[in-house]
């Protein structure tokens, strides 16, 4: 069964220049250890693609079950300079909790 990241998690999103930062919170201590296991760095720069053009880092937070992924060259410069519509990466976290997850 298909189901979404956001089954299992909130997210938020932030930005500092060029570099952003998910958040990935699980709904319950079943979902962080499912997400935990399968959600690497690795995993979310393949899921944005061309959109993240540097390394991302991703940080256990295990005494609020959460993961932070912070993602370098993700913002096409940054808000002064990008053109993008979202130039601060407020919707990332929108972005990634819509990935595909297998059950």
């Amino acid at each position: 069964m298909t189901k979404r990241l956001y089954d299992l998690a909130y997210g938020r999103s932030g930005d500092k220049g060029n570099i952003a930062n998910i958040s990935i919170i699980a709904r319950s201590p079943e979902a962080y250890a499912e997400i935990k296991a399968r959600l690497t760095a690795e995993r979310v720069k393949a899921h944005f693609g061309d959109l993240v053009r540097g390394p991302v880092i991703r940080y256990d937070l295990d005494n609020i079950e959460a993961l932070n992924f912070v993602l370098y060259e993700a913002l096409d410069g940054g808000g002064t300079r990008s053109l993008r519509i979202d130039s601060l990466g407020k919707s990332l976290a929108g972005a990634l909790l819509y990935m595909e997850w297998e059950s």
